[in-house]
């Protein structure tokens, strides 16, 4: 069967997950798929451009595979390689290549069954970089729990964490700081900018594991690159991190590389896509207050916000962030089947924050935007307001 097909017979979303079904099946299967060298990035914001700023720079010395999630438009973006292009051919190839392993299990039926879209993704990320010399893998949601934890890590590399997937991480930052660090390996960097850093602390002396905090080296490098491709400050940061994991692996001629790296390639992070249209995947608090940090740098003022977001996230916490910046909210319609919408939230929002709001109509050459949410948010807008 056809990977696209195979995927979309699997809801997205679950009421209720098992967390210990993944773990049970990996075990059966593991001497049969032989992984690479595995990176694993935790975080809440920057696990995306961290790890393929790491892809991009180890892709000089190495053949390198970086995994991420979730995608904007197909579901190939969630896999790249630094040697060749990952085609739909080679997606089916890794997809049959599983299917021929579960057949081997008198159960192979019922396992393949019961993994979830993300779990057979993952696993088909495995299977598609076997005879990489490294797999960045970005964990979807939490760390402990989460399908990537599953593999022997080389690496554990922790972006900075912020308030999101509450009902599923917990309320505070202590509670979603833990089970992300508890995915911790045996050697673990983690950013300077890390909100709960004692807690990282302890439970890497708790497991024994030596933990690097992010450093500022190849600074001159660094900012050179930046100037070179306007990252802003967040995407600095996240390349620092790369670079410093980078350096804790050993890559040589490391000042060279920067120097010469090329612009970052992922889309959707704090993305010019036309003069007047900025778009960025950050859908929390923690994002926005990076996003508004940049607004602030390129002096962008009143923007109007193409907006949206699911009922569970922090409305209030993202728009009063953004506040300062935005003119107007323009709240973008789009059908989702899985997850409710909180168009009504946003309002009430921005009514107790007096910003003007109102349903989005079409761009004005004349005005600046800034799209901003969620993966799903930013793939229906530009593929009826941009691509139509």
């Amino acid at each position: 069967m056809d990977y696209e097909i195979f995927l979309n017979s699997k809801p997205l979303y679950y009421d209720e997950i098992d967390y210990k079904r993944f773990p049970n099946i990996y075990e059966k299967i593991k001497s049969k798929l032989n992984p690479p060298k595995i990176i694993h990035i935790i975080g809440t914001n920057g696990k995306g451009s961290s790890g393929r700023f790491l892809t991009q720079i180890l892709s000089s010395c190495s053949k390198v595979g970086h995994y991420t999630s979730p995608h904007i438009f197909d579901f190939s973006e969630r896999f790249y390689s630094s040697c060749s292009t990952i085609g739909k051919d080679e997606l089916n190839l890794a997809h049959t290549k599983l299917l021929d392993i579960f057949s081997l299990f008198s159960d192979g039926d019922k396992m393949i069954e019961s993994l979830s879209y993300f779990e057979w993704a993952t696993l088909m990320a495995v299977v598609l970089f076997k005879e990489y010399d490294y797999l960045v893998m970005e964990a979807g949601m939490g760390g402990e729990y989460d399908a990537t934890n599953v593999f022997d890590k080389s690496l554990s590399i922790f972006t900075p964490i912020g308030l999101d997937h509450t009902d599923m991480l917990g309320n505070s930052l202590e509670e979603i700081a833990k089970t992300k660090l508890n995915a911790m390996c045996d050697l673990a960097l983690i950013s300077s900018e890390f909100a709960c850093m004692q807690l990282a602390k302890k439970i890497a002396n708790d497991k024994g594991a030596n933990l690097i905090i992010q450093k500022d080296i190849f600074t001159n490098e660094i900012d050179i690159y930046a100037k070179r491709f306007n990252l802003p400050k967040f995407l600095q940061a996240n390349l620092s991190l790369a670079v410093n994991a980078a350096n804790i692996l050993g890559v040589n001629n490391l000042s060279n590389i920067i120097l010469n790296l090329d612009a970052l390639n992922l889309k959707g992070r704090c993305q010019k896509i036309k003069d007047n249209l900025i778009i960025d995947v950050g859908h929390n608090a923690h994002a926005a207050k990076a996003i508004a940090k940049y607004l602030q740098d390129i002096s962008w003022s009143r923007v109007n916000l193409i907006y949206n977001a699911f009922d569970d996230k922090d409305i209030f916490g993202v728009l009063s962030s953004l506040k300062p910046f935005i003119g107007t909210i323009q709240i973008y319609k789009y059908q989702s089947q899985n997850r409710k919408l909180a168009v009504d939230k946003i309002i009430q929002v921005a009514k107790e924050l007096e910003i003007e709001c109102f349903e989005f109509v079409k761009l004005d050459e004349n005005e600046r935007y800034l799209l901003f949410g969620s993966f799903m948010l930013v793939e229906n807008f530009i593929k009826a307001e941009i691509e139509r």
